[in-house]
């Protein structure tokens, strides 16, 4: 069995190839595709075959799909552009006949209202309607994401964001490539749809807790209003678009879009979701 990764240069797609390994599946049997495949030199320098894969040149994901038996289809981080990238690959799977297609979505992704849902949600639409095998991981919010957080705490001893009341159920980057690892590699799993988050919903003041554990220091949390919001993020030089893209997603946690904790992640990996601030101090530590 040839199990092919997409984005695996990236901080989810490389987890997941470590997690490969570690359940025992061997170098020979991954591939790794990489928009640039010098920055999985490493990978390749533990035998895996490392390949050009561009979710915008068609024909790199055709070849890299070669000989492959089941893919992780990491979503792309470009969104607005992200529904016609996994289009790509999800014709090219199709068109290949794999066995198995695994696709990292959002929580919720076909009923949430959130500025991140649509593009997952007409990706799990397209997979659908292909007929191709799937495994939907449907990742609620990565612990990573707060890392700007943390270094705002450590240098100021304190972090802000819209919403004051918001919980966040997010979990380690490790434990949903652990989550992913199960399924490539274990059968049962065809057809199902997977809530995955943390165990445990942290509100913003946890996460202060949580910084202030990492750290080693006292860490508050400031809520702030949108329009606060907006004057910094224009204060830092982002453009109209991105403030806006980012106040979005601000507001959409502040209602709760990524509050429900659920227990089927630790199910598929067999123990307790990583604590938030063992995934920062790991995460710093990187």
């Amino acid at each position: 069995m040839t199990i092919l990764v997409t984005a695996a240069s990236g901080h989810l797609g490389h987890l997941v190839v470590d997690a490969l390994l570690a359940r025992g599946v061997a170098a020979g049997d991954i591939v790794a595709g990489a928009r640039t495949v010098s920055k999985a030199q490493d990978l390749a320098d533990r035998g895996i075959r490392v390949v050009p894969l561009d979710y915008d040149d068609a024909a790199s994901v055709t070849t890299a799909l070669e000989g492959v038996d089941r893919v992780l289809l990491i979503s792309s981080s470009e969104p607005g552009s992200r529904f016609a990238q996994h289009r790509t690959v999800i014709d090219a799977a199709r068109e290949a006949g794999v066995a198995q297609l695994v696709y990292t979505s959002l929580a919720h992704a076909d009923t949430v209202d959130f500025v991140l849902a649509p593009d997952h949600k007409a990706t799990e639409e397209a997979i659908a309607a292909s007929g191709v095998p799937a495994v939907i991981l449907r990742n609620n919010w990565y612990i990573e994401n707060h890392l700007g957080d943390a270094a705002a705490a450590a240098d100021t001893g304190s972090f802000s964001a819209v919403g004051g009341d918001a919980r966040i159920a997010a979990a380690s980057r490790a434990d949903y490539a652990a989550a992913a690892a199960v399924v490539l590699t274990e059968d049962g799993h065809l057809g199902q749809v997977y809530e995955l988050s943390g165990d445990t919903a942290v509100s913003y003041d946890d996460m202060a807790a949580a910084f202030g554990e990492a750290l080693g220091r006292e860490v508050t949390f400031v809520p702030i209003d949108e329009s606060q919001l907006r004057a910094g993020l224009t204060a830092a030089g982002l453009d109209a678009g991105t403030v806006e893209f980012v106040t979005a997603m601000q507001t959409g946690i502040a209602r709760g879009v990524l509050a429900d904790a659920d227990p089927t992640l630790a199910r598929l990996i067999g123990r307790p979701t990583t604590p938030f601030a063992e995934a920062i101090r790991a995460a710093r530590a990187n």
